[in-house]
């Protein structure tokens, strides 16, 4: 039998189950109000999912409220005690289904350790009594990590920090799927900080196309935002950014470091110089052969090239010396 027309023989087989004894436990009146989609995920083993919750205009509410206090002290009056005590019985019953939303803000409605639904207007509502009401701020916030010591792709030890940018965008997972999302959202980041860090260097001056956490700020990011929400979708948290707000080698290295920066930097820079000394020398060779002004021979060219690589590669200005004699 396929898996939906099997889900939903149960669902119905539930429903006719709870509608033969709906008079014996108050729990039954639950399965009337979940709907019919929400109860095959519960079934296939879905992680909670938001739904909307039944409610209607609170001032209804407040006014059946106000009516059955009416009528409770009418019954007073007329000195029937019994429906007095029934009438304001039944108003503080009412007025426990009264919750008010603030902007921004979902309320999730738990009815007798189920998940009823969850309100996200904001407003004054009517909803079911005797319901447990958990609020679920939907704003945005930030997470600023604490500067973490790891080790980079290539062993270095060096400090990191980052911000979070996030919000709930599920407020059923959020309160449900995982026990405290706060605490959960702070523990995830730092462990996707970490886990970041170590596939990169911090920097490098040998391959300028490779990815390095210093050079490559915005690619880090979006890594970074990624490995975040697959770690925090399970808490129905929307990740909105994610950067670096620290990055620096940790102090006992970085003496060290800056010295080895220093020298590869150096390399580089002496490495393009004597590619340009060597460009120059061979268009100056090249222009004198074109231009006919001298005849060189191998010998010449190599004390040229020697004299003109001297003048350029060298870190002091060269001092002229002239020549009254023969090269021979």
């Amino acid at each position: 039998m396929p898996l939906d027309e099997k889900l939903g023989e149960t669902c119905a087989s539930r429903r006719a189950i709870n509608h033969s004894t709906f008079s014996s436990s108050a729990f039954h009146f639950f399965d009337y109000m979940i709907s019919y989609k929400y109860q095959i995920d519960i079934i296939r083993g879905i992680g909670m999912r938001e739904q909307e919750a039944w409610r209607i205009d609170g001032f209804i509410g407040i006014g059946c409220v106000a009516l059955f206090v009416l009528a409770g002290f009418v019954s007073l009056i007329q000195a029937q005690l019994l429906l007095a005590v029934f009438c304001f019985a039944l108003a503080a019953f009412l007025a426990t289904g009264i919750t008010i939303v603030q902007p921004n803000q979902a309320k999730v409605i738990i009815f007798f350790g189920r998940y009823f639904g969850t309100i996200r207007d904001s407003g004054l509502f009517f909803t079911v009594p005797l319901t447990v009401r958990k609020k679920v701020s939907l704003r945005v916030r930030n997470f600023t990590s604490k500067k973490l010591k790891v080790n980079d792709v290539q062993g270095n030890p060096i400090e990191i920090a980052a911000v979070v940018v996030f919000r709930v965008i599920d407020s059923a997972k959020a309160v449900f799927d995982v026990d405290d999302y706060e605490q959960f959202v702070e523990i995830q980041s730092e462990a996707a900080i970490r886990h970041v860090a170590t596939k990169y260097p911090y920097d490098t001056f040998e391959d300028d196309n490779e990815i390095t956490l210093r050079g490559n700020a915005d690619v880090i990011s979006d890594v970074l935002a990624q490995e975040l929400q697959d770690r925090l979708r399970i808490a129905g948290v929307d990740v909105m950014e994610a950067r670096l707000t620290h990055l620096a080698y940790s102090p006992e290295i970085a003496g060290a470091m800056l010295q080895r920066q220093q020298a590869a930097a150096i390399l580089a820079a002496r490495k393009k110089i004597v590619e340009g000394a060597v460009s120059m020398a061979r268009m100056a060779i090249e222009q004198l052969d074109k231009e006919n002004v001298l005849e060189l021979d191998d010998e010449r060219k190599a004390a040229m090239v020697n004299n003109l690589m001297v003048a350029i590669v060298s870190e002091r200005a060269a001092q002229p010396v002239i020549n009254t004699g023969s090269l021979y």
